[in-house]
């Protein structure tokens, strides 16, 4: 009798461990199917109408550059191979069409905010994630319920005065910025008001 008790209850045991680990999977789950918080969850809000939003996506220029956006078919690409879910929110459910971007230089001798691209698709399946082979392929991804997305963006202008990180970090209005307080993200929001700043420092006029 008392076997059959600690077998029961260790089955007991096991049970809530297995339904413990099922409810912290779809936590985890419904966390990265969610929008971004935080600070900048405001980028996800209902906008006026005719709105713009704003953006700074990044990319180390040996890999793509903004010459090289500038050289694409139609000066327009995809943004792939983003793997970050809080960069991959921002995407998904922050971005559309018209919204403009900073295209910045990562990973670079000085790091810049080298020109302007506009989003002229939103968010959709990032095939790249489910391309074997591929260097951004994930074998965790879904073709029919994508994880990861991208958008598209088109070369708008080089910025005749590149802005570099040390100045952007040494302004006294850009100390909040995304791109400051959350480096590590490959796609981040940029307020109206840190734009303007931007482009007078980038010689930027109208934009």
């Amino acid at each position: 009798m008392a076997a059959k008790k600690k077998a029961l209850k260790a089955k007991g045991a096991k049970a809530k461990t297995v339904a413990a680990g099922k409810a912290v999977k779809r936590a985890v789950s419904a966390a990265k199917a969610q929008p971004a918080g935080g600070p900048w969850g405001a980028v996800f809000s209902p906008r006026a109408k005719g709105e713009r939003r704003y953006w700074l996506v990044k990319s180390e220029p040996e890999v793509f550059s903004f010459d090289d956006l500038l050289a694409a078919p139609a000066r327009t690409t995809c943004w792939n191979g983003v793997r970050n879910y809080a960069a991959r929110n921002f995407m998904r459910d922050g971005m559309k069409i018209g919204d403009r971007a900073f295209f910045y230089h990562s990973n670079a001798n000085p790091q810049v905010i080298a020109g302007i691209c506009e989003v002229v698709r939103e968010g959709y399946a990032d095939h790249t994630a489910t391309t074997r082979g591929h260097d951004h392929f994930d074998p965790d991804s879904d073709a029919a319920n994508p994880t990861w997305m991208m958008v598209d963006v088109r070369a708008v202008a080089k910025i005749p005065q590149p802005v570099s990180l040390k100045a952007v970090k040494a302004h006294a209005d850009l100390a909040t910025m995304a791109l400051i307080r959350v480096s590590r993200l490959s796609v981040v929001p940029v307020t109206a008001a840190e734009w303007r700043t931007i482009c007078t420092m980038g010689g930027v006029r109208g934009e």
